[in-house]
């Protein structure tokens, strides 16, 4: 508008120190959308009581019903949604089904959990565990 044209970013890599994963700037739609999509899973009370409970290993969907203080069947269908979007696995074993959180869902729950203790004892923010590069 007006003449002026619009400065596109830099393509840019940030690693992250932790995992070591790389993101290239900017990130790809389909990259975005699936991010929103696990996001919004997230976002549920219920789910991510789950996911937390998940945090240290396999559980069965009775145990974690007892653990997220919710009825079995509930705690199925919210399974349901996330074995779908692959943010958990799941095994049977005889008549039971054990769930684990993927490795990712699991570092980015944490992360979550810590960034909120934060947030709410005001404490100050770390490094922030990515390093930018022009690529």
């Amino acid at each position: 508008m007006g003449g002026m044209a619009s400065a596109l970013p830099r393509p840019t890599t940030v690693t992250s120190k932790e995992s070591g994963h790389r993101i290239q700037w900017p990130v790809d739609e389909g990259r975005i959308e699936t991010a929103v999509s696990v996001l919004q899973l997230l976002g549920d009370p219920t789910r991510l009581r789950i996911l937390c409970a998940l945090l240290n290993g396999e559980l069965s969907v009775g145990r974690l019903a007892d653990t997220v203080d919710a009825q079995p069947p509930a705690v199925s269908q919210h399974l349901a949604k996330l074995r779908l979007a692959h943010l958990v696995r799941h095994r049977r074993s005889g008549n039971r089904i054990y769930y684990v959180a993927d490795n990712h869902v699991r570092e980015l729950v944490h992360e979550a959990l810590a960034h909120a203790a934060h947030v709410r004892q005001g404490l100050p923010d770390h490094d922030t565990g990515a390093e930018v590069s022009a690529g």
